[in-house]
């Protein structure tokens, strides 16, 4: 659905895309994640074909997006800095998104109504507070009823029941429409509970893309007790991470959990469980040795 090859992009002598490589499938909620400056923006106005690459080639549905009118019809985009007409009140951006959109959903503006009660759609959108308005930018782009939901930064600034209610209302989209999501952010935590799809960038690149079941299925947290401290592991046992409170070690171990729980059975623990691993915990100790500022992710 979104497919990007080898872009790279420089402002003034500074490299803002270094061969950025990235595939977003069709029905996929997709996060892009990586710490600020890591290039998200600049790849997100790539996508939306606000930017024209120096190299390197983008495409929607295999179609070029820069100033190509077809490619962006297909997609909402909700920046982190918003842009309103000066003096526009909700009800008057929506008949100029109308007008822009031919599958725009006048009953479904109004039946989302409910879902924004603070919002005055009579009342100057500028003139709002910023969480305000990017309630009201989800109320537009959703109602565009667009292939693509591209979304920078989306919920910053709302409390937690409105970015609740948001990702609610998207995901009920995306299962009902089959509506593809791109979604940049540095908060792991939050995106872990909507995406199926995650990408990481570091400087310029996009350092990791899977499916989300993929990356939990390559690293394991075991915990294992033995009677006379750890034994000697087997040299093919690659140990991320390892710690220890009395005689319970904790291991990160990469590579299928099964096999790796098997391998410790052999020597016979006094207990061993496999543990939950968040997707925090995998990007920290998948990407801890890159020389990867993983703090700048995490809230």
């Amino acid at each position: 659905m979104i497919w990007a090859q080898d872009l790279k992009k420089q402002y003034d002598g500074i490299t803002a895309l270094d061969g950025a490589n990235m595939h977003v499938p069709k029905g996929a909620i997709y996060g892009l994640v990586g710490p600020n400056g890591a290039g998200k923006s600049t790849l997100i106005r790539h996508i939306t074909g606000i930017y024209k690459p120096d190299a390197g080639r983008v495409a929607i549905d295999g179609m070029p997006v820069y100033e190509n009118p077809a490619a962006k019809a297909k997609f909402a985009y909700i920046p982190d800095d918003l842009f309103y007409f000066q003096q526009a009140n909700t009800l008057e951006m929506k008949k100029f998104y109308k007008g822009i959109y031919k599958n725009f959903d006048e009953q479904l503006f109004y039946k989302l109504r409910e879902a924004f009660p603070v919002i005055d759609p009579k009342a100057g959108i500028r003139r709002l507070s910023k969480g305000m308005q990017k309630q009201v930018a989800f109320w537009l782009a959703i109602s565009c009823r667009p292939e693509i939901l591209i979304l920078d930064e989306p919920v910053d600034g709302l409390d937690p029941v409105m970015r609740r209610q948001l990702w609610g209302i998207i995901m009920s989209d995306v299962a009902e429409y089959g509506t593809t999501v791109l979604v940049s952010s540095h908060n792991l935590r939050e995106l872990e509970d909507v995406c199926d799809h995650v990408g990481i960038m570091h400087c310029g690149k996009v350092m990791i893309e899977r499916s989300l079941s993929e990356l939990q299925g390559s690293v394991c947290k075991i915990q294992v007790a033995f009677q006379e401290g750890m034994p000697k592991l087997p040299e093919d046992f690659e140990v991320l991470h390892m710690s220890s409170t009395g005689r319970v070690y904790t291991l990160i171990v990469k590579g299928d959990q099964a096999a790796a729980k098997a391998q410790l059975e052999k020597m016979n623990p006094m207990l061993i469980d496999v543990l939950p691993l968040s997707l925090e915990e995998i990007f920290i100790y998948e990407l801890g040795g890159a020389d990867y500022a993983v703090s700048d992710i995490i809230f």
